[in-house]
């Protein structure tokens, strides 16, 4: 993963709900900061989780560098620079309207309006957005080196893919431009009893869901002045989502339909040529049987190639065995599935995408520490080599 670790990029961390994405996308802000970048982690995802991966006990929509005391405690070179900040998404789309609305009441009568409302917090690709806006607002600031973005669970993970396009298809509908026409010549209040209102609201209420019509006349008349403006603002941030900067990272545990849905994001990303430019296995057998497969000098797992031959030690000894060997055996069964199941979705992927692994592992105070060792896997682990070794043991 360290190839993906560069000065001028973007990484963009998907996945489903509890697969560890956000403390995956944790470990890659620290592997970057220790790697000379000065980082910027953005979290998207309204738990608070990578606040608590962070050990931290508040996190704001400013981002707030960890401090000294906190990288020494946890073994940490104090130089490195690392900040943290959640992302306000009411704040970002506010902000985007006080950029292209000048008149003050003009800002004030499309942030109380319904449609606005409803576009800025119900529209499902409304964080993803906000999260786009940010990290284009950080990289042309200049202050951070790389911005790395824990997104929500992958219910909303296509939002990253699709929302800007989606964005630029809503100002462009034939409705959007019948009203903005409306607003720019002045003519009189529309009415519901016209067919072209009727028509052209039923398009905007079928892009945002449910909102009225005072509403969604009475944005685009206010916004009618910077429609062109957002727009380009909207392309902006879909050539970013493509362009050679951005990296998205896909983390997935070796769960069977886990991986049957990292290989639909996989599908997707493909058809839209987007960069993927790694996929986290995480979970990947507990630490004894990752550490023993790390190994190049074992040729076998031992500890699990000697659950076969306990019964019969245990049985010669007169002990009561059979509770506990169905307990290692189907402990061993399931870091043999594990390791089968993820070793036959590496082989699959492209020799050119990045791959690492992690083992299950308890997040221990200070986290940071914990922390520090993922990211040293992420940045160094072989993964393939690993998993190719895993198939040849069993």
């Amino acid at each position: 993963m360290r190839e993906l670790l560069k000065e001028s990029s973007i990484l963009i961390v998907l996945g489903n709900g509890g697969v560890g994405k956000t403390t995956a996308a944790a470990a890659l802000g620290l592997a970057a900061a220790c790697e000379g970048l000065n980082t910027a982690l953005i979290t998207v995802d309204p738990a608070f989780r990578l606040r608590e991966a962070l050990g931290l006990q508040h996190l704001s929509a400013e981002p707030a560098r960890i401090d000294r005391r906190r990288l020494r405690s946890a073994g940490l070179d104090c130089s490195i620079r690392l900040s943290a900040m959640r992302l306000d998404v009411k704040r970002t789309w506010d902000a985007l309207v006080g950029k292209f609305i000048k008149d003050p009441q003009l800002r004030r009568r499309i942030r109380d309006n319904a449609f606005y409302r409803s576009l800025s917090e119900q529209f499902a690709g409304a964080e993803a957005y906000a999260a786009l806006e940010q990290i284009e607002e950080l990289h042309n600031s200049g202050r951070f080196d790389l911005a790395v973005v824990d997104t929500p669970p992958a219910a909303h993970a296509l939002a990253f893919f699709e929302t800007p396009a989606s964005l630029v298809d809503l100002l462009n509908l034939p409705a959007a431009r019948w009203f903005a026409r409306q607003a720019s010549t002045s003519r009189p209040a529309l009415s519901l009893a016209n067919r072209a209102a009727g028509f052209v609201i039923a398009q905007l209420e079928a892009f945002t869901g449910t909102a009225t019509f005072s509403a969604i006349s009475d944005f685009f008349s206010a916004a009618a002045e910077a429609i062109g403006e957002l727009g380009e603002q909207f392309r902006r941030a879909d050539a970013m989502v493509s362009s050679r900067r951005t990296n998205f990272v896909l983390v997935t545990t070796p769960e069977e339909s886990r991986l049957k849905d990292a290989e639909k994001l996989l599908r997707f990303a493909d058809q839209r040529h987007l960069n993927v430019g790694g996929v986290i296995l995480n979970r990947i057998g507990d630490q004894l049987t990752f550490d023993a497969l790390r190994s190049p000098r074992r040729k076998r797992v031992a500890h699990l190639a000697e659950i076969a031959s306990l019964q019969e030690l245990l049985t010669r000894d007169g002990f009561n065995s059979t509770r506990l060997i169905t307990y290692l055996e189907h402990y061993r069964e399931h870091q043999i599935g594990e390791l089968g199941r993820a070793a036959r979705f590496v082989r699959l992927l492209p020799e050119q995408l990045q791959v690492a692994a992690i083992p299950t592992v308890e997040m221990r105070i200070p986290y940071l520490r914990s922390l520090a060792s993922l990211a040293d896997l992420l940045a160094r682990s072989p993964a393939r080599r690993i998993l190719r070794q895993a198939e040849h043991l069993f």
